[in-house]
């Protein structure tokens, strides 16, 4: 079974015998160039028989091995091979020696084929929910990736995986450093422990949803956290949220929304908004592994923890979903309902209507 579509699309093409279809399968991809070690040569030239010619080899998203400490790729684009192909004679060769490889022909003529199909295909656009068929789909590793699947959506990568990269261990090591201040395995450590304990979403509205449903299960409502929760009027007061001037407004404004829009049902309320952390928790040890600053056995530990953590605080993925969206929007869309909310929204459909997704088929707990 071929991993992704990317590679079904790519067999299917060669199967009929369809150049063009191959390099439409690969046009909007990114694509894997192995990075070269200390002392080889830049770019991994070989004589392939099966061609009887040289080749430069790329792999495809779905086909990168297994993570290994001192295998890097580097990313890179159809267009940008077309731009700077070293040699007319040489073929592109694409998941050389496997079930989906591919050989293209790389003259002039056929790199102007090339971009021709790239700018109709276009670049693959971010908003994709994809599978991993070789990844895990069951079992507690596959219930944490589950909790990150929102970043892998929103970045069209794999849900499932744990591997060589996330995006490529250059983006993955940038986006550790500028956005978490992370470049060694002692931060990594310590911002997991972080979002872990939810130490980054919003505290304000995380206070203020506690204390609501704290007061809620001494009024003698559901107060266990978990399964259906009573009608609430939307009036801020009749909400029960304190916290900072303006916090209860807007979160009941986010509310009133998510439920016009179905991200709540009828009367439903956000139980924590510690689902943000756990997402970007997993999206942590996935470019703690691309960085190399951490290993599987010690991401798979730490996604399950991460499960394990979604399991306390909220009781289905329908809650974990409710407390992720509005974890984000207060974070990124602060009232606006302009781009930021509609990307959420655009999130949460993806997740929760998608017969193929984690959140619809992978028990919860």
């Amino acid at each position: 079974m071929p991993p992704t579509d990317t590679e079904r699309r790519l067999c299917e093409a060669t199967a009929r015998g369809d150049g063009d279809g191959q390099v439409a399968a690969i046009a909007g991809e990114d694509l894997y160039l192995a990075a070269p070690q200390q002392g080889q040569d830049p770019l991994p030239v070989y004589d392939d028989p099966a061609v009887g010619g040289t080749c430069i080899p790329v792999l495809t998203r779905g086909m990168l091995p297994p993570w290994q400490p001192q295998q890097f790729f580097d990313r890179v684009s159809l267009e940008e091979l077309a731009q700077d192909w070293p040699n007319d004679k040489w073929r592109l060769a694409v998941n050389p020696g496997t079930p989906c490889a591919a050989y293209l022909a790389a003259t002039p003529a056929h790199r102007a084929g090339w971009l021709r199909i790239r700018a109709q295909v276009g670049v693959r656009p971010g908003g994709l929910l994809v599978t991993h068929f070789g990844g895990p789909l069951h079992g507690p590793v596959a219930r944490g990736l589950a909790c990150g699947a929102p970043l892998a959506v929103h970045h069209s990568v794999p849900w499932n995986e744990l591997g060589t990269a996330f995006l490529d261990p250059a983006a993955d090591a940038a986006t550790l450093r500028e956005q978490w201040s992370v470049t060694d395995p002692v931060g990594w450590q310590q911002r997991l422990e972080e979002l872990l304990a939810g130490r980054f979403a919003p505290a304000d509205a995380e206070a203020a949803l506690r204390a609501r449903a704290d007061r809620r299960g001494a009024d003698g409502g559901d107060g266990d956290g978990h399964g259906e929760r009573e009608a609430a009027d939307a009036a801020p007061a009749a909400a029960g949220l304190t916290a900072a001037p303006g916090l209860p407004e807007l979160v009941t404004r986010y509310e009133e929304r998510f439920r016009a829009d179905g991200l709540l049902p009828a009367g439903g309320q956000v139980v924590s908004v510690v689902a943000l952390d756990l997402a970007h928790a997993v999206a942590l040890v996935r470019w703690g592994l691309g960085a190399r600053l951490c290993a599987p056995p010690q991401a798979e530990q730490a996604v399950q923890r991460a499960a394990a953590r979604a399991g306390e605080v909220y009781g289905s993925w329908e809650e974990f979903a409710a407390g992720y969206a509005l974890g984000r929007v207060l974070a990124f869309d602060n009232g606006w309902f302009g781009a930021a909310y509609a990307e959420t929204v655009h999130l949460h459909r993806v997740l929760t209507q998608d017969a193929s997704s984690p959140w619809r088929g992978l028990p919860f707990a």
